[in-house]
């Protein structure tokens, strides 16, 4: 009785002080989950605890942050197959403490020498149909493992065989499953009518649930294979013989010079400045400069004044949102193979036109793409399913990095004893001649999967992205709201109510004409979700498309990181 009267007293006390400034925590925000990991050695997030502590037992023993990051992406092909692996494409953004630069990496595959236009429309039926989501069709080169050895011949420090330890005692020894990757990894049980998926990921012919142990001999023996031998036996060797046998056994077009051929390309990152800030991203084939243009547009508003996710600010960045995605069905692809009109899509003067089609109090239902004179656009949604991470090391370097099968876990075709599946990215091109995107032997398809990077006066700030899908550049364009217009910490930033539009043209189906649909967390109140249907927007509550989150900012006044990780997903930042 006593100790629920003590209680009770200090309930009444504490709640004052508690709710005083709008929130349990002490930062006075009601939707902060929790602190910021602040450390001052090194320090990684992940979307799995493991994953991380991998990274951070990797940076301890001396590791570089690329290092680091490898080893955590080795972790998570295992740990997270639902969204990456070594069957899916790498792309990268690293910030070098010696030369003071960013280097952006595009380790992203192509599609089969053997297969033309021609045929994979026959085997489709048409060129107004699509490329089917899963199956032998939408296969291209994994271009992850190529992607880790480029970036440890330049950036790496230990051994390769010492980076992949982690992984490899993990798929020997297992490791239990969590939460929500026991959930997506159940709902791809159909996928079991594809060759190998079965055998590879549904152990007793089921997928583990949350908190049973996995285990993955085959990824461990190419992981142990790949230590060993180095990439040449993934694109050159036993590998690769062993993947082109399952190829032409079961319908996919990948043979021996595909995989031989696969080179990654180092390529400069591109930027925009907003209030001061350097926002950097990765030029197409990937989509990541969408997310620079709709803050090119938003600049020229007063965002702090409209508030954190009021519905003028929702109304204004949804809208700038369906304006650069118009750009991104008609422009984005694979450079090599088709003309960008980078810099003007990216300078400050286009974004200036294309706010003014903004109507501040209606929500429009089609935009055109900017004129710039290339022809018309195709376009269809889509989504995938991703695993995003980044790794900040003692020299202060810091690594922005992303992995994905595409959907989940990609084809569904997985070459047998090898641990992994084929991803599906090759689903992203269009079949209509003349479009950028268009299908082609030998080409990259439009991707979606973007690492990111801010900057000040040309040192480095945070090392961040947002996985999922064509949620990604509307969640890179939140966390860098969040923290320069309404002044949220790191982690804060990432825990904030978020908003999705869906229904924008895309760079493989229909061009939008309804003006989409928005789907809002349940952190925005229910005024602006009145407002904002007021003004057209179709609104619905949906529960899980709103990205995953991992960040780590520098700190220099205090010489210090300071780390972030996803609310809503499984994972961790840490540090020492």
């Amino acid at each position: 009785m006593t100790h629920c009267l003590i209680a009770g007293i200090c309930l009444v006390l504490l709640a004052p002080l508690a709710f005083a400034g709008g929130g349990d925590r002490i930062t006075g925000r009601a939707f902060a989950t929790r602190s910021e990991v602040i450390a001052r050695n090194g320090a990684a997030a992940t979307s799995h605890p493991l994953a991380t502590q991998a990274a951070v037992d990797v940076l301890k023993a001396g590791g570089s942050a690329v290092d680091a990051a490898i080893a955590a992406n080795a972790c998570l092909a295992l740990m997270e197959p639902t969204g990456c692996g070594l069957g899916g494409d790498l792309f990268a953004i690293v910030w070098d403490p010696k030369t003071k630069k960013l280097y952006g990496l595009n380790a992203s595959g192509r599609s089969p020498l053997g297969l033309s236009r021609e045929e994979l429309t026959r085997l489709v039926g048409g060129a107004d149909k699509q490329i089917p989501s899963h199956g032998p069709l939408p296969i291209s080169v994994p271009g992850c493992v190529d992607g880790w050895f480029e970036l440890h011949r330049r950036f790496g420090r230990l051994p390769m065989a010492q980076v992949l330890a982690p992984a490899i005692r993990y798929a020997r020894e297992g490791f239990p499953v969590t939460q929500l990757i026991a959930y997506y990894w159940q709902r791809s049980e159909p996928l079991k009518r594809y060759p190998g998926f079965a055998d590879t990921f549904l152990p007793g012919g089921r997928a583990p649930r949350e908190g049973e142990i996995f285990r993955n001999p085959g990824l461990a023996d190419t992981l142990e294979k790949l230590a060993a031998e180095g990439r040449d036996a993934f694109y050159a060797g036993e590998i690769a013989r062993r993947m082109d046998a399952f190829c032409r056994e079961n319908g996919c077009f990948l043979r021996m010079e595909d995989f031989e051929q696969h080179t990654s390309t180092w390529l400069e990152p591109v930027s925009t400045s907003y209030r001061g800030y350097d926002v950097w991203e990765l030029p197409p084939n990937g989509q990541g400069i969408a997310a620079l243009q709709i803050l090119s547009i938003l600049e020229g508003f007063d965002v702090r004044a409209m508030g954190l996710n009021g519905p003028a600010y929702l109304h204004t960045v949804i809208e700038a949102k369906k304006l650069a995605f118009e750009d991104r069905a008609r422009y984005y692809a694979d450079p090599d193979f088709a003309q960008i009109p980078i810099e003007r899509l990216l300078s400050k003067e286009y974004a200036a036109e294309r706010r003014k089609l903004i109507d501040p109090r209606r929500a429009a239902r089609r935009y055109p793409a900017g004129d710039i004179g290339l022809g018309e656009a195709d376009a269809r949604l889509r989504d995938g399913d991703t695993i995003y991470l980044a790794t900040a090391d003692a020299e202060r370097m810091m690594v922005s990095l992303i992995n994905s099968n595409y959907r989940g876990f990609g084809s569904g075709l997985c070459p047998p004893g090898l641990g992994f599946g084929f991803q599906d990215r090759g689903e992203m091109f269009s079949l209509k001649e003349g479009h950028p995107n268009v299908y082609e032997p030998g080409k990259r398809p439009f991707h979606t999967i973007i690492p990111a990077f801010l900057t000040k006066d040309g040192e480095p700030l945070m090392a961040f992205g947002v996985m999922g899908g064509d949620m990604q550049p509307q969640g890179h364009v939140q966390i860098v709201c969040n923290l320069v217009d309404f002044g949220l910490n790191v982690q804060e930033a990432g825990d904030a109510a978020r908003w999705y539009h869906t229904g924008s043209s895309e760079p493989t189906g229909p061009v939008m004409r309804d003006g989409g649909t928005v789907s809002l967390e349940s952190g925005i109140d229910a005024e602006t979700v009145r407002e904002l249907a007021s003004l057209g927007h179709r609104i619905q509550h949906a529960i899980g498309p709103y990205g995953g989150y991992q960040a780590i900012w520098y700190d220099a006044a205090n010489d210090v990181y300071r780390a972030a990780s996803e609310s809503r997903k499984d994972g961790q930042a840490a540090g020492y």
